[in-house]
């Protein structure tokens, strides 16, 4: 009976752990990036949006800036651009460097001095700009450049972008996402680096323990929960084991997904004039289904009870409701926070695998009851 349960914890610990281990998320970092070109750099900062870095040193003999800027466009043949802003902090006044593939899988960079918000044409900029180069590889697009930077500046506002085409030559607008409405931030030439203004950092960090927390509990542990009350049971040496590992998982996925609920609030609540609504509205309701859930479980009914059909019918809906609900909040909130494809994917990954094994143990537990079934008929 024993062997069951830790199978499945083994189960359990190898699906946490894949979402981690697959997703290069976690092992790519400013720091663990090296260039074909045998480039280095001082200084790397893990830009706060768009999942973005920026490596970058400052002469200040000359006031020269050179730097590496990378990011994933969201297509191959998308379009990627940092800018300086020496009038203010966004858009409107960038003298932007905008890197794309121009024939084939040939690089090519290009200057633009976006004075208007709108559609953009190649121009001078008002900085000095030399040793202009690009490179594309593994779904990541690099930029190189050296910049002229007054001479005595202490900072720079620094804009970067990401975008899906080119059409004629010219970059196709951008995505209006949070993400990408919020790209930019102070770069700090001497000192102190500063990521991004008004704690833009640590709400990054609350939007990734969020989408964590929410991913693991509702995306993982629930369904989890759900295929060892489905399938374990069938197994009688299993009795009672996978009721406490299905109360387990769930109450487990119950307490991380309120934390991560909670963090949502919170974000929400600190964000005035962006709204999620279908997100937040599905987070609301999931939270108010698996509390019903959670507290159900003392109204349940023994086995041989009257009512124990109609709670089972009962408990299994919204279970079933819970679990197709937190998966599709969970990819509503990759559209919205735009991590690397990386995160998505890995976590496909993981649902086709528990799909998979979901599939197997359905063609089991069929197996053993009909052979069961069988062997009673046949003993009467």
């Amino acid at each position: 009976m024993a062997s069951h349960p830790s199978s499945a914890s083994a189960f359990l610990l190898l699906s946490l752990s894949a979402l981690f281990v697959i997703s290069p998320a976690y092992s790519l970092t400013c720091t663990s990036q090296s260039f074909t070109n045998n480039a280095v750099y001082k200084q790397c900062l893990d830009l706060p949006r768009l999942s973005s870095y920026l490596h970058w040193t400052y002469d200040q003999s000359n006031s020269s800036l050179s730097i590496a800027f990378i990011a994933p466009p969201p297509k191959s043949d998308g379009w990627i651009a940092w800018a300086i802003n020496p009038t203010g902090t966004g858009m409107k006044g960038a003298q932007t460097l905008l890197a794309f593939k121009s024939d084939g899988d040939a690089m090519t960079v290009k200057t633009y001095n976006i004075e208007e918000i709108g559609p953009i044409t190649e121009s001078k900029i008002s900085f000095e700009v030399w040793d202009l180069s690009a490179e594309s590889d593994g779904g990541v697009m690099r930029l190189f450049a050296k910049v002229k930077v007054p001479g005595n500046a202490q900072t720079v506002n620094q804009v970067w972008q990401v975008g899906p085409s080119i059409t004629a030559g010219l970059p196709n607008q951008h995505e209006l996402q949070t993400a990408n409405l919020n790209a930019k931030s102070t770069l700090s030439l001497v000192g102190e680096q500063m990521a991004s203004p008004s704690g833009g950092d640590s709400r990054t960090k609350m939007k990734n323990i969020h989408g964590i927390l929410n991913v693991v509990s509702w995306g993982i542990l629930f369904p989890i929960g759900a295929i060892v009350a489905r399938y374990m049971r069938t197994f009688e040496s299993a009795d009672p084991a996978w009721f406490y590992l299905h109360v387990l998982c769930q109450v487990s996925a119950y307490a991380i997904g309120v934390a991560g609920w909670g963090i949502g609030l919170k974000l929400g609540s600190e964000s005035e004039g962006i709204q999620f609504t279908n997100h937040r509205n599905i987070g609301i309701a999931l939270f108010c289904l698996a509390t019903v859930q959670l507290f159900a479980l003392f109204l349940r009914p023994k086995k041989d009870h009257k009512y124990r059909l109609y709670w089972n019918i009962y408990h299994h809906a919204v279970g079933y409701t819970i679990l197709v609900l937190g998966i599709l909040n969970i990819f509503k909130g990759y559209d919205i926070l735009q991590p690397a494809k990386r995160w998505k994917s890995a976590y496909i990954i993981v649902i086709i695998v528990l799909g998979a094994i979901a599939f197997l143990l359905e063609a089991i537990t069929w197996i053993v009851v009909l052979k069961r079934n069988s062997s009673n008929s046949t003993k009467r």
